[in-house]
């Protein structure tokens, strides 16, 4: 039989890997054949979390971490292809979402910017690739964000239910997907990076597994008040965000006015936060039957659990329910853009990201 063999490659706000899939787009429905996520190296790491500060203009470095996430990129897939005995020559294109820098959706002129040099990742592996999903977007007037919900509406519409796709990285948005083709799309606000950046600060590793942290502290309501007070909460969609609004800046402001808290009550209201403003935001919806959630909060069992009490009547899964492991969601959705573009087919949803039109989304670059 014919394969139709797509790479997505996703790199989140979180940076906690990249997330490598093979995907064949030959059957009525899409099938992951492989996956594979690549730890980013501590170094460039820690390069990445300097040049997303809002502060940072540095260009020498942006330049090298460009070609260094190229780099990365590019061995996320060979090993992928490597560990499941898949030959290049079997794979269209890649489509890489790249590692977001700065999303400046509402400036004089609007940009975002995802780095991962697609000439050294075509070149490095032999593969057509396709990149920059987000300019067309915004040069159409749009957030180029987010460019999800196009690929959750393909995926997960249902006739008669009102279902809500919840992706939880370090920012969190919401697919909404109504009856028929009504469907609306956005970000919501924090999902793990503040929770990340303050568990790192305070214990060792990366994250907080399964929010067993946060679950020792208690929320201060004072301090989640203050926090929600945050001007992007109540805006209108479209809307679209990132670390330039939620960081240890913006947090540290606010905890200038609370003397004496304990880090981990802090971490439980900044769990609360997250929870409260996906709560708030799904109660806006006209109807909410299911909600899936994919995405590193998934893990996350207490913010789960405050999200279920923030939303008793709501049935809350993982959208391995829906048949697609939720780690893998976005980089999936970035092998059916890549998809879409060699297919001419639009991939954005104006409703959602605020185009004037629906587009094709991304650029070729060619591997000769």
């Amino acid at each position: 039989m014919t394969v139709n063999y797509y790479v997505g490659l996703m790199s989140g706000t979180s940076m906690d890997g990249v997330d490598a899939v093979l995907v064949d787009f030959s059957g009525d429905g899409l099938q992951v054949i492989a996956s594979h996520e690549k730890p980013i190296p501590e170094p460039l790491l820690s390069q990445l979390h300097q040049l997303a500060d809002p502060k940072t203009g540095d260009i020498n470095l942006l330049g090298q971490c460009d070609r260094a996430c190229g780099e990365l990129f590019a061995a996320a897939t060979n090993e992928l292809l490597a560990i499941h005995n898949v030959d290049a020559n079997q794979v269209i294109a890649i489509g890489s979402h790249g590692q977001t820098v700065r999303h400046m959706p509402n400036l004089t002129y609007p940009f975002s910017l995802q780095i991962g040099d697609a000439c050294t990742i075509a070149t490095l592996t032999d593969i057509d690739t396709i990149a920059d999903f987000r300019r067309k977007d915004i040069a159409l007037g749009g957030q180029g964000a987010p460019l999800v919900p196009a690929f959750h509406q393909q995926q997960f519409n249902h006739k008669t239910l009102k279902r809500v796709i919840l992706n939880i990285g370090g920012i969190s948005n919401i697919t909404w997907l109504g009856d028929g083709d009504d469907i609306t799309g956005f970000d919501t606000g924090p999902g793990n990076t503040l929770l990340d950046m303050w568990f790192q600060q305070h214990q060792d590793g990366q994250y907080d597994e399964s929010g067993q942290w946060a679950a020792t502290g208690a929320v201060i309501s004072e301090l989640l008040n203050s926090l929600l007070t945050h001007p992007y909460f109540n805006t209108p969609a479209p809307k679209s965000t990132g670390r330039e609004l939620f960081n240890l800046a913006w947090l540290t402001q606010h905890l200038s006015n609370f003397s004496h808290l304990a880090p981990q009550d802090v971490q439980a209201t900044l769990s609360q936060l997250t929870a409260q403003s996906i709560a708030n935001e799904l109660r806006q919806l006209n109807g909410v039957d299911e909600l899936y959630i994919c995405g590193g909060g998934v893990y996350n069992q207490d913010l789960l659990q405050r999200l279920q009490s923030l939303l008793p009547t709501v049935s809350i899964a993982s959208t391995q329910q829906l048949d697609l492991e939720p780690q893998w969601v976005e980089a999936i959705a970035f092998a059916w853009l890549a998809y879409c573009f060699i297919e001419n087919m639009t991939s954005n949803l104006p409703q959602v990201t605020g185009a004037r039109r629906a587009a094709i989304l991304g650029a070729f670059y060619p591997a000769r």
